[in-house]
């Protein structure tokens, strides 16, 4: 039994083995008691038909990066790409879709930059101690969440208080003169709980722009997070909750440079980014439980600013406001049902939409092995309209060493504020394009997971296809124009085996075939990518991890190939006693010399040494 835990992390995660996960309660950790926020039904692993990738708590110690975008970066199907490592900008494609079309979730309020001109997220300033876990939910996921959520969702929840009064402190150095450090502070009873957490990183950084072209100047990066979340235990089980993030980046970045590869090169340039986002919740239960409500007011803000040798040349502001609505009704073991309305008011520099929402969500279980899903949304876009999406899973666990998964859904993006507003003045253009309608998409995969009799051993296949139309590009006619369509189909490997109680490898590999419609490869993004790992966790003291991670070749923006590339990391943590761990991390091992956008550089050898005390 020792071998289901010891796969679990593979088996939900796609690639990795968690350490610590081996040493868990199997009742706590296997997959038919992972709940997936992201559905809204709070489906576990076993019952949820889509596609989904779970990176816990659990393995992010384990990979012990810094970023959530690294993290993210492990899940089968996803690419990522930054502009230079520290600060650099940052997206994160699903299965081929772009980074604007993920919609990022911060504990259920969504945070996508409403400033931005496709209103994308950045991941470059995410800070993983803050987070309990990430779920990267593939595929059109509009009937879930709405508008942004046409290629996927990144859904993430972070720490929660834990029960006792405890508590962090950590401190850690490494290359390029880089210092992190955080603490918090957690407490839990019948009354109530909170958490207060902070954490902070400076370092030198490196050049933005690769120094293989002769580029020197090495470009800095500070951030400081604060994180707040708590709640109160009302009676009639009635609970209210809040949470609260805010951070602050300053990321040196190198300027334009015609004629340089990537067309960038030194530069004094700087990007200050500060954002807030968090909610008030309110969770009653009625009819002895059968009925869950949920009220929620959510709030995200960002203010970015940029200068050029010392003078500011970019200032911008946006916020996003959310009102749900939810309620989850369970009319018997069999039937689940779920509805809601939501509204968003969404502002970039003094310009403002909203839309307005309601859905119905269908949870069906014949048996216990089987369940089926359904849905619909209605979005109301108070300038381009009415859009109704639909999804449906099944997931069938045909035996205890099978299970077959199966959805189809549809996406929709309304066009940014940005977008809407634009006007093309070197175009000839007086207004903006009043003909711009909102992205769509139609998605299916199907999957099937295997293991063996004795557990040691898990398998996985999945298949996807994607289409997406009316997607939005800039023209020299119209500004910003509904111009291109993107096809993507592929599949995923997902391999995981425990050779002990205490060593276990896995395996991932993605295959995507993207194009615009008249065969042209996307730019930036690799049709092959794939990841090797092994952890180990002995009796003692001491446990490691070992990831290898390719990434194939890539079309540039201008035509050009980026070469492929691996890249080697190493972890390892040794506890002194129950309060004091010493942890390190070895980042590209082999000094692999890489692109992942044309002309920006990424770290070689480096690493960094840390010390947790728990208290």
């Amino acid at each position: 039994m020792f071998y289901k835990t010891a796969l679990l992390g593979a088996v939900a995660f796609g690639f990795t083995v968690s350490a610590t996960a081996q040493t868990a309660s199997i009742e706590e950790t296997k997959l038919d008691t992972i709940i997936v926020n992201g559905s809204r039904l709070d489906q576990t692993m076993t019952e949820i038909g889509s596609s989904v990738s779970v990176i816990t708590r659990d393995d992010l110690e384990e990979l012990g990066v810094d970023f959530a975008l690294d993290a993210i970066a492990t899940a089968p199907g996803v690419t990522v790409n930054q502009n230079g490592a520290f600060g650099g900008n940052a997206s994160v494609r699903i299965r081929g879709a772009s980074n604007d079309q993920t919609l990022v979730l911060i504990d259920g309020v969504p945070v996508n930059d409403p400033t931005g001109t496709g209103g994308g997220y950045n991941f470059a300033y995410l800070d993983t101690d803050t987070i309990e876990r990430i779920e990267v939910l593939k595929g059109p996921q509009s009937t879930l969440w709405g508008s942004d959520a046409i290629g996927g969702v990144v859904s993430i929840t972070t720490k929660r208080p834990t029960e006792g009064l405890s508590g962090t402190v950590f401190g850690e150095y490494g290359s390029f003169n880089t210092l992190r450090g955080g603490a918090s502070i957690s407490n839990a009873n019948e009354i109530g709980d909170f958490r207060l957490a902070a954490t902070g990183l400076t370092t030198d950084g490196i050049s933005k722009a690769d120094e293989a072209n002769g580029n020197s100047e090495d470009d800095g990066y500070d951030s400081q997070t604060v994180s707040a979340k708590g709640g109160l235990n009302l009676p009639a089980s009635v609970r209210l909750e809040t949470s609260l993030m805010w951070s602050d980046a300053e990321s040196e970045y190198d300027s334009y440079a015609f004629g340089a590869q990537g067309s960038v090169a030194d530069g004094d340039e700087v990007t200050n980014s500060e954002t807030l986002s968090g909610n008030i919740t309110l969770k009653a239960p009625l009819f002895d439980g059968r009925l869950e409500n949920l009220v929620q007011i959510g709030y995200a803000d960002i203010e970015r600013e940029n200068t050029s040798n010392g003078v500011q040349s970019y200032f911008t502001e946006g916020d996003r406001v959310l009102f749900r609505y939810q309620g989850t009704f369970a009319i018997n073991d069999t039937n689940t049902l779920a509805f809601g309305t939501e509204r968003e008011e969404t502002s970039a520099n003094e310009q403002e939409s909203s839309i307005d929402s309601l859905f119905a969500l269908y949870e069906f279980k014949p048996v216990d092995s089987l369940t089926l899903t359904g849905g619909i949304r209605v979005d109301d876009h108070e300038t381009f309209g009415s859009e109704t999406t639909g999804r449906v899973a099944a997931a069938w666990t045909a035996t205890d060493q099978l299970t077959f998964k199966a959805s189809w859904g549809q996406g929709f993006k309304a066009p940014s504020i940005f977008q809407s507003t634009y006007i093309c003045t070197f175009c000839g253009l007086t207004a903006p394009n009043t003909n711009l309608k909102a992205e769509t998409s139609e998605a299916y995969d199907i999957g099937v997971q295997w293991q063996s009799a004795d557990e040691r051993i898990v398998l996985g296949a999945t298949l996807f296809d994607q289409e997406t139309e009316n997607m939005i590009d800039f023209s020299y006619t119209a500004g910003y124009d509904n111009i291109a369509l993107v096809d993507s189909q592929g599949g995923e490997l997902t391999g995981a085996y425990a050779i002990n109680n205490w060593l276990g490898i896995a395996a991932s590999y993605t295959f995507i075939d993207s194009d615009d419609g008249n065969g042209n490869a996307l730019a930036r993004l690799p049709e092959s990518t794939g990841n090797i790992s092994a952890s180990f966790d002995p009796d003692g003291p001491f446990s490691g991890a070992v990831l290898v991670r390719y990434n194939g070749e890539e079309t540039n923006t201008d035509g050009s190939e980026l070469d492929s590339w691996t890249r080697v990391d190493l972890t390892g943590s040794y506890d002194l006693n129950d309060t004091v761990e010493i942890y390190g991390r070895i980042e590209n091992l082999l000094d692999e010399e890489y692109q992942q956008i044309l002309g920006y550089g990424t770290p070689g050898l480096s690493g960094s040494v840390g010390v947790r005390l728990r208290y």
